[in-house]
């Protein structure tokens, strides 16, 4: 399989991306007129350092499938992986150890180009802290000697706060952050890598975030890298102090979704 000439490779253990890679608006923008749609993921794997996967929370795909996409992709590349919706919101969190199960040995087929797991949790959705933490106790931290890297995306404000904060502490899982005023944002750090999701491209910039706006954003993104906590960003908890270096996942996701491939590889060039 012919490859293209440019690759992105993570800088610094921080990777950078969008969500999905089939978007008819990208045709003949990001993707160069007359690529067939079959070599979209080889050429998008190749100007990004990450993707996230968003179809899987609405049904997951075959192994095969998995192992199919993971061999399209360059060494270094990595996938983020939505969980099955119909997993979060199960009435009995801590019952749903089969389908978690299933889940996990269906992605593991991405091998080494399976990157962080998120679990979102949606706004409506009421959760009660003990099948909360009985439901945390169910993800693996390992499958066959990988090391499995769990992200909560919870959007229920009031559950949001510094109990839930240690909690995932405890566990090593991280929170999602996001720059979008429509769910709980805050950058406190609970587990050795940060998963940021940034939300609010717009579609009066070509590259979706203005320069200045990309320039803090390269900063706050080296600042994590480097185990610092950015000082512009809200917290839950503000007595927490730095950490060591850490692996970064940047996603830019939703808002003007034709603009987000331009935002990822502005950022990387910042970086």
């Amino acid at each position: 399989m012919a490859v293209f000439d440019e690759l992105s490779s993570p800088v610094n253990g921080i990777r950078v991306g969008v969500g999905g890679w089939t978007f008819a608006p990208w045709r003949n923008h990001f993707y160069p007129k007359g690529l067939v749609q079959r070599r979209e993921l080889e050429y998008a794997s190749r100007k990004l350092s990450a993707i996230e996967i968003n179809s899987t929370y609405y049904g997951t795909q075959k192994p095969a499938t998995y192992a199919k996409w993971a061999a399209e992709t360059p060494e270094g590349f990595m996938f983020s992986v939505k969980a099955p919706m119909r997993i979060m919101q199960s009435r009995r969190l801590e019952k749903t150890g089969p389908q978690i199960e299933d889940f996990l040995g269906g992605i593991f087929s991405l091998g080494c180009r399976l990157g962080p797991i998120v679990w979102q949790f949606d706004a409506n959705q009421r959760l009660q802290r003990d099948s909360f933490a009985e439901f945390l106790d169910l993800l693996p931290k390992q499958i066959e000697g990988c090391t499995l890297r769990h992200v909560l995306d919870v959007r229920d404000r009031e559950f949001v706060n510094a109990d839930y904060l240690g909690l995932l502490r405890k566990h090593d899982m991280a929170t999602v952050f996001t720059d979008s005023p429509d769910y709980p944002s805050f950058a406190d750090v609970t587990s050795n890598f940060v998963y940021a999701r940034l939300m609010r491209s717009r579609n009066n910039v070509a590259t979706g975030y203005g320069g200045e706006e990309l320039d803090d954003w390269a900063k706050c993104v080296h600042a994590w890298a480097n185990g610092e906590q950015p000082a512009n960003l809200p917290y839950l908890d503000t007595g927490r102090t730095p950490q060591l270096k850490r692996d970064v996942f940047v996603f830019f996701i939703s808002a003007a979704k034709e603009h987000n491939p331009a935002a990822a590889m502005a950022l990387i060039e910042r970086l």
